[in-house]
This record gives structure tokens, sequence and C-alpha cells, in this order.
């Protein structure tokens, strides 16, 4: 719709000032307008449905309805200081199946717009929230979304939502070029690395994305970035019984992140109690004792480190628990839904080598410029996919 500058500005002001949601409220515009504006975009500036509220104790989770039916959860954290922070999805579902986590059960549906991803701020603005921060920690992998940047433009824009780049943090599980591009072109945004693990070994059983991008290939990068930007850079480490809490596992952490002493002071270690899912039953978190036992030697090394404070197990909107469903009957409710999806997931086959990689879709999943990777042949391919067909569209280099 091509408005004149003035009525451009007139609508900003609209939603990004007055906060206003519905078109028609928007009486600086003439009711002519308001109805076209109603017939081609809906009856309010956000494209995505609120169909589901949960909260608890200084936390709200929304289940958001995409227009074609998927579905993204995102959650608000209101500290007791005043501070607003909210975790957004980048896409409905994810491809990369880490065993600790619910959205890797669903496999990806698809990636969400940068509208669609922008719109889960807008709601709580609209909602009279002041949006302090905001975390890409929801559902789906950031970097594996094509369309983050052009929402990370729109987040950062002064005439939009004018959030100052260090109100942002993006939480991946280590996709190499996307965190050199956002060096290159977000340098102040925050990054949030998904360690979990202390060894190549281990990560590979937790997170099947560590046989394309090693830990030490992912902190070299990140290496990079704290020396081109002099930013803090923020490694999560999921605590899971008897699998990556040992005394051991700690000097192998420590052993990992000494070979990247040079920039050691400018990382901070996160330790985050596993958060029990109902997908993922067989994973359980260590004892608080032997939690701060774990963080007490990385401390005596001379790593930064803390225990996270969390918020909303209960309602599953902790990390790792997002799953974009909910059974108002029971979680068994909630589970036989959850296996239901799982029969209809098919692996793509990587189309250099035809092996199978590590990404599950269904037969209504829609990508649009998605970076396969395949962990046999080590090629990246840019593809297309709708109805299990692939079309690829940037071949991979060749590799001697």
């Amino acid at each position: 719709m091509n408005l004149p500058d003035y009525r451009y500005k007139q609508l900003l002001d609209a939603v990004f000032r007055q906060h206003t949601i519905r078109f028609e409220d928007m009486k600086p515009l003439p009711k002519e307008l308001r109805g076209k504006l109603i017939e081609q975009f809906g009856e309010t500036v956000i494209g995505i449905k609120a169909i589901h509220h949960e909260k608890s104790t200084q936390t709200d989770k929304v289940l958001f309805e995409l227009p074609d039916g998927n579905r993204v959860e995102t959650v608000g954290l209101f500290y007791k200081e005043g501070w607003n922070s909210f975790c957004i999805s980048s896409q409905s579902g994810c491809a990369f199946g880490c065993k600790f986590c619910a959205t890797g059960t669903l496999g990806l549906h698809r990636n969400m717009t940068s509208d669609e991803i922008c719109d889960q701020v807008l709601y709580f603005m609209q909602q009279g929230f002041t949006i302090n921060s905001i975390s890409f920690m929801g559902m789906g992998e950031p970097f594996a979304n094509p369309n983050l940047f052009e929402a990370l433009r729109d987040l950062t824009d002064t005439e939009l939502f004018g959030l100052s780049q260090r109100r942002i943090t993006i939480s991946t599980i280590g996709i190499v070029p996307s965190i050199k591009r956002l060096t290159k072109e977000f340098p102040q945004i925050n990054l949030a690395y998904s360690l979990h693990a202390p060894t190549n070994q281990l990560r590979e059983t937790l997170m099947p994305i560590t046989k394309t991008y090693s830990l030490d290939l992912v902190l070299d990068t990140l290496d990079n970035h704290i020396r081109q930007t002099n930013r803090k850079v923020f490694l999560a480490y999921i605590m899971l019984k008897g699998i990556n809490d040992s005394e051991k596992h700690a000097e192998q952490l420590i052993e990992l992140l000494f070979r990247h002493k040079k920039y050691l002071a400018l990382y901070h270690l996160d330790l985050i109690p596993y958060n029990q899912t109902t997908v993922a039953q067989k994973l359980t978190p260590p004892s608080n004792k032997c939690i701060q036992a774990f963080c007490k030697v990385l401390h005596g090394a001379g790593i930064s480190v803390n225990i996270r404070t969390q918020f909303g197990s209960d309602i599953n909107a902790a990390c790792g628990q997002l799953a974009g469903t909910y059974n108002n009957k029971s979680e068994k409710g909630e589970t036989k839904m959850l296996q239901e999806q799982e029969k209809s997931l098919q692996w793509l086959l990587c189309p250099v080598c035809k092996n199978k990689t590590r990404v599950k879709i269904r037969d209504d999943t829609v990508l649009e410029k998605f970076p396969l990777f395949c962990p046999k042949c080590k090629n990246e391919t840019l593809i297309n996919v709708k109805q299990f067909n692939i079309t690829v569209i940037k071949e991979p280099n060749a590799k001697t």
C-alpha cells in the first residue's frame, strides 16, 4: 500500500508511540484509509493470534497461532526490580533435535517471517508493558532462520521499536557463518552459545549439530567476535544428572575454556539446572549440592560463572520447555499429541550426497532459503522445501 510520507508517519506513531493495535482506533487516519487497512491486513496490526495464556510468579507464557495454523510460544519475564524481559521464538519447531529440548522433538514446521518475529514484541507492547530487553531463546534456532537479520533491523530501527542492540540477546547452538555475520552487522547485540558439554564426543550425543560445528571451531569464532567487538559472550550449560555434572566434567570444561584463555575474561558461564519436560522424561537435574560443587570447581579456576535463576518451570515456560502446544486436561494429553506429531516427521536428505541429515520436517513444512548442513559430506546447501520436495537455491562451494 503506497502512502504519503506523512500518513506513514501517522501510522507508525499510532502503533509505536500511542500503542494502538486496531486500525479502526487510529483516528488521525481518514475513515476510508482505515477501511482499506482493515481490508488488506485485518482488524489489527498484529498478524499472529494469542490463543492461550498461562501465568506464574513473574512469568507470562503466551501461545501464538501463526496465519497458517502453526504455533509458537513467547515468554514474558517480569523482575521485581521493574525490569521486563521477553523470550521470543524464531521458528515453529526446530530441526536440530537437541536431546534435552522439548522444541527439538517437534521437527521444523517453518521459519517465522520477520513480521511474525517482531509481532511477538509488539503484542506485549500493546498490552502496556515496557520492553526493557528481548532474547531469542524461545522456539527454534535463530541463526537457521534467514529472516532473523531483517527482524533485527526492524527491532533496532529508531522509527519502529527503537531497541538498543545491547538490549537484545541471541542464543545459538553454534551456527558459525551466522555468528560471523552478526559480528559484522550487529556487533553490539549480546551473544549466548549453548555449550552444554565439555567435549565434542559428549556434546554430539546431546546436540548432533556438533558434528558440523565442533566446540573449538565455534569458540574460535567467538574469540574473533570478542576481539572485534570487545563484548562479553555468554555460555549456557544445562546441568543433567549423571551426564555432564561430575567433577571430571568440570575439569574438562576448564581445559576447554583455557584453550581460549586469551579472551577468557570476556566469557561468562551460566549453569542451568535442567527443566524437566513431558517429552524427555528420562533426563533429570542434579541436586543443588552437586550444582554448587560443580560451580565451585569452575570458580576456583578463575572462570566467571553463576547458577542461573529460573522462572516459569511450573508452566513449562523455562529453558528447553517450549513446545508450542497445550492441553487443558493433562500432561499425558500433551505427550500423546507430541507422539502423534513425531509419526508424521521425515528426515531431509542431503541433495549433494543423499545422506540423511539431522533435519526433521512434516508434510506441511515450508522452508525458504534454509541453510541445510550435512554431517557426512560437510556441505552447506541453501534450499527451499515444500511438501518434502527440495529445490536447491545455492550449491555448496567445492571443497579440496
